[in-house]
């Protein structure tokens, strides 16, 4: 049965246009992608809830800003309304007791973030003695961080301090650093620092923000094949949700076509590494088309799917699994199982974070 067909027969998609050029495409390529394991992902930072799936909010995976909702930057896309609902540490004499807060109320793991310098740094020097004491006190209690920018020695830093995964955006154009970031650093600081983080034994999970120059995609290929270079453990793509923008500089909702397009770009460039969709992207169709397309095309796991995508995966005899904690943290075996992440450059473990929830694109 053609892709058309089996999205015909389901309810989830009626009325809905799907791109043919791109079936065809996703169908040309190795059909094995039809078959691997599918994880989706639920997670608990927030209440979720669809006719296949549901899970309520907790406090098992919070997140927390050193800057509380302040940003040099005041990037385009977020002005930093995405650090707004996270927990505001500003001291760092006040981390230590919130964690402690946080691990009597049930949390299992930290996403920890903060708003950057006017060179897209965020500067948690002053809080890398607590995190060290965080995870002596609590080996099991995992840590993501956000790292904006680093260098050799701060990436060493944070991994001395027993940070658990190393998160960073890629950005592939110029032209988007420059307006969107409002950043006079360039393309190759980028991958410089990626490279900064792989030396470590942080788990490394880049990002890849699809539209991030006012909706248009156009450095994420470039960025793709700056990922391609290093051995990462997991990639995950966002694409821009135009409701955290400025009205001053409006950005479009991405056509789903074009990052159908690059969802499948991705997954044949990294054909042996967790590849994932990251759980901001656009509500409505525009949600429900990309996240048909990343199970058609093979990616490895889905936040807060749409509707349709469980009923789609069973259609194509994708087996899937339920995950109700944060991506970023969560155990993954589902997906090591028949993916290999990055061995060469060091041992799996059963805790592989991979992907971070909305607020931290």
């Amino acid at each position: 049965m053609s892709l058309k067909s089996i999205l015909d027969s389901l309810e989830a998609y009626d009325g809905l246009e799907f791109d043919s050029t791109l079936l065809d495409s996703i169908s040309q390529y190795n059909q094995q992608t039809l078959t691997k394991n599918i994880q989706f992902y639920l997670p608990t930072f927030k209440h979720f809830e669809s006719d296949e799936l549901s899970c309520s909010g907790s406090n098992e995976w919070p997140s927390i800003s050193i800057t509380g909702s302040e940003c040099k930057l005041q990037c385009d896309h977020c002005k930093a309304k995405i650090l707004e609902p996270m927990l505001a540490v500003t001291n760092p004499s006040e981390l230590w007791p919130q964690v402690n807060r946080l691990i009597e109320q049930g949390a299992k793991g930290l996403l920890l973030s903060g708003g950057s310098n006017h060179r897209n740094e965020v500067e948690y020097g002053p809080y890398l003695s607590q995190i060290e004491r965080i995870k002596h006190s609590f080996p099991e209690f995992q840590i993501a961080v956000h790292t904006a920018l680093v260098n050799d020695e701060s990436a060493r830093d944070l991994e001395q301090a027993g940070v658990d995964v190393a998160m960073l955006d890629i950005i592939g154009a110029q032209e988007t650093i420059t307006k969107v970031y409002h950043l006079k650093r360039h393309v190759d600081d980028f991958e410089a620092s990626l490279e900064s983080l792989v030396k470590t034994q942080m788990r490394v999970v880049p990002h890849i923000v699809m539209g991030l120059h006012y909706g248009e995609l156009l450095g994420e290929s470039n960025a793709l094949h700056i990922i391609e270079r290093h051995a990462i453990d997991a990639l995950v793509l966002v694409a821009i949700m135009p409701q955290y923008t400025s009205a001053k500089r409006p950005f479009k909702t991405p056509d789903p076509s074009e990052v159908g397009n690059f969802l499948l770009e991705a997954r044949k460039c990294l054909p042996h590494i967790p590849v994932l969709l990251g759980c901001a992207r656009p509500p409505g169709q525009a949600k429900t088309l990309i996240d048909a397309y990343a199970v058609m095309a093979g990616l490895d796991g889905i936040a807060h799917p749409a509707e349709g995508s469980v009923t789609l995966a069973d259609a194509l005899g994708r087996p899937h699994g339920i995950s109700r904690s944060c991506c970023s943290i969560s155990t993954t075996k589902n997906i090591l199982s028949v993916t290999q992440t990055a061995a060469s450059r060091r041992p799996l473990t059963a805790n592989m974070p991979v992907e971070l929830p909305v607020q931290w694109i």
